[in-house]
């Protein structure tokens, strides 16, 4: 809603990553893992983007993740916009996207 845009409104993002940690596991090296600062600044400049749906933001982390990480064997982003203004109270609403190697 036109509104939304201009007072702002509150999101959390949830990224689950399916990769074989089992080098980072033995070697304790920030090069055999997912380095989460890359991953925060990752989502920070996607959700700093304007949209009119979460699921277009949903779907813009979701290909920066798999361009970041593009061995990983699933990535699913969970995009959740607190106190949407629709006509009722709802606390939330949460889109899903995702992508799998399977």
């Amino acid at each position: 809603m036109e509104e939304e845009g201009k007072i702002g409104q509150r999101f959390s993002v949830d990224v689950i990553i399916d990769f074989d940690f089992s080098d980072s596991v033995s070697s304790d090296d920030l090069n055999d893992t997912a380095d989460y600062v890359e991953l925060h600044n990752r989502v920070r400049k996607e959700m700093a983007i304007r949209s009119k749906l979460i699921e277009h933001a949903a779907g813009r982390i979701l290909n920066s993740m798999k361009e970041y990480m593009p061995n990983a064997r699933a990535i699913k982003v969970l995009v959740t916009k607190f106190n949407p203004p629709v006509n009722g109270r709802i606390g939330k609403a949460v889109v899903e996207v995702g992508y799998s190697k399977n």
